[in-house]
């Protein structure tokens, strides 16, 4: 996994990025309150552990699903049942929903998705080892 580096969001102006430096150290322990998340907060606020890794971070996040079903990933292959309940049905293997990002996590490069779950992967989950096709059960074990 490439290295995160710590001012990677901040302007590239010397100038700008010292005052975005002092604003972020004065906040960066403050709670983040957002309404726009895809874990669902009864998680959070419960504080139980999740089911798995495929349904805490693929199946609820639309901008994974979208980018993967665009590619010619059908959502079942997701964990994404269809409305009608009729055939294909939905891949109910959270190992195997997982190992599908994998094999399509090439897609993501060089977008804010990406971005964001190298950011989890790291530094929520302690995982420094690049999420591939070889490396998605040590990744989803990990987690």
């Amino acid at each position: 996994m490439t290295g995160l580096h710590e001012d990677r969001y901040f302007d590239p102006d010397p100038v700008v990025r010292q005052h975005a430096r002092v604003l972020y150290d004065q906040t960066r322990a403050l709670p983040i309150i957002s309404p726009h998340g895809h874990v669902d907060p009864a998680i959070l606020a419960s504080n139980d552990a999740f089911q798995d890794p495929a349904s805490l971070i693929i199946t609820p996040d639309h901008y994974i699903l979208r980018m993967l079903y665009s590619r010619g990933v059908p959502l079942e292959s997701l964990g994404v049942a269809p409305i009608d309940g009729k055939p294909p049905h939905a891949e109910r293997d959270p190992r195997k929903i997982w190992q599908t990002f994998a094999d399509h996590w090439q897609l993501f490069r060089a977008t804010p998705t990406r971005a964001w779950l190298e950011y989890e992967l790291r530094e929520v989950f302690g995982i420094q080892r690049e999420l591939d096709s070889a490396s998605a059960p040590l990744v989803y074990d990990a987690i």
